[in-house]
């Protein structure tokens, strides 16, 4: 793997984190780093999920695959700002 291949791959499962943050409703109190983790995380799942379901590889963007990474993201950005802030407290 290339630098620029693990580069692109942190700024996509930065927007895949950021975009899951979006769908949850109200204030997240967790740090960015953990945005990104979760972001990598859901990203690299999703993919493995749509590759399962055969929906990895369309014309065109991918919209299976994106919602399924988003989806997973925003479920670990709601269970980490439950554990987040539960220990912060």
């Amino acid at each position: 793997m290339e630098i620029t291949g693990i580069i692109s791959g942190l700024i996509i499962g930065l927007v895949i984190g950021a975009l899951g943050r979006l769908v949850v409703p109200g204030r997240q109190r967790m740090p960015i780093w953990l945005t990104l983790v979760i972001g990598v995380g859901a990203a690299l799942i999703g993919t493995g999920i749509a590759a399962g379901l055969g929906v990895a590889d369309t014309a065109g963007i991918d919209w299976i695959e994106l919602g399924i990474q988003v989806a997973l993201a925003a479920l670990g950005v709601s269970l980490a700002t439950g554990l987040y802030g539960k220990r912060r407290e």
